[in-house]
């Protein structure tokens, strides 16, 4: 009998886990990949809406984070940080394509700006995934995502059939290795979250996004504004009451331990100013 994979995703691994998850955003630049590689995160993710959209220094910022020695001592193909990426293109522009391209690429989850309705959070969902028959288990929502997962494969150190058993989102997939994550970043999206919950299968995580929202609710950047607050604390609570882990986004020494003990359970320090922040975090979560 062949022997079960271990999970490869260690952002997976640790939500499951019921512990928080940290991560952290970096630019596509083999420089930060190698810096956030060596660093106790579970994820680091390669900030592509803000920075130029560029498939080729993914990869290569993909293959410079591979450490044979780690792979060989830890016995294990998990990548000791795993790479995820945010997307350029809003929810509601439906451009799959960013998604599949990424994915082919070898990441393990994708993070969507902008995602406030059910049927923006379903496309999200149906790209992260292969077509199957409408008769299949856990075919809603359906798959979207094109038929070349050679590269994808050969990075995770997987055969084809392997691949695709594993690629699929999570928690929709127990097996899943795939992370969705949905950026809540306008009034409307806070609204209409519930409703996103509880229809579409598949969403990982839901990300606040704090400097668009507060954008949008008439006080740029003025995190501890009461209606910015107030919108937060409403994200988190649809959050904790659909089961579904929601994250922070500024993450610092000064409000690790509050946005643990608030119940955040998707964690992102800077990978240049605080590290201090992410140690104390993994600290106070148990997980030093």
């Amino acid at each position: 009998m062949a022997t079960a994979l271990p999970r490869l995703n260690g952002a997976i691994r640790a939500l499951e886990s019921g512990l928080p998850a940290f991560a952290a955003f970096a630019p596509p630049e083999i420089g930060a990949a190698l810096t956030a590689a060596g660093a106790p995160y579970d994820a680091v993710v390669f900030e592509m809406e803000h920075n130029p959209y560029d498939i080729t220094a993914l990869r290569h910022c993909l293959h410079s984070m591979l450490d044979r020695r780690q792979i060989a001592t830890s016995g294990s193909l998990a990548p000791a940080v795993t790479p995820l990426v945010r997307i350029p293109a809003n929810g509601g522009e439906h451009n799959q394509w960013l998604a599949k391209q990424v994915l082919d690429s070898g990441v393990y989850g994708v993070i969507w700006p902008h995602v406030s309705t059910v049927d923006e959070a379903r496309s999200a969902v149906a790209a992260c995934r292969y077509p199957r028959p409408a008769d299949a288990v856990r075919y809603d929502p359906p798959g979207q995502r094109g038929d070349a997962p050679m590269a994808a494969a050969r990075y995770w150190g997987l055969t084809g059939p392997e691949y695709y058993a594993r690629a699929d989102v999570w928690p929709l997939d127990p097996a899943g290795e795939i992370l969705v994550v949905i950026m809540c970043e306008e009034k409307r999206a806070i609204t209409n979250l519930p409703a996103i919950l509880e229809q579409v299968p598949g969403i990982g995580v839901v990300l606040i996004g704090e400097g668009d929202l507060s954008q949008d609710l008439g006080h740029p950047r003025q995190y501890d504004h009461p209606a910015v607050a107030s919108a937060i604390d409403d994200i988190l609570a649809i959050c904790k009451a659909h089961n579904v882990p929601c994250g922070h986004p500024h993450v610092n020494t000064q409000n690790i331990q509050g946005l643990l003990e608030r119940g955040f359970r998707w964690l992102m320090p800077s990978p240049v100013a605080s590290f201090t922040a992410l140690e104390n975090g993994r600290r106070l979560a148990g997980r030093a």
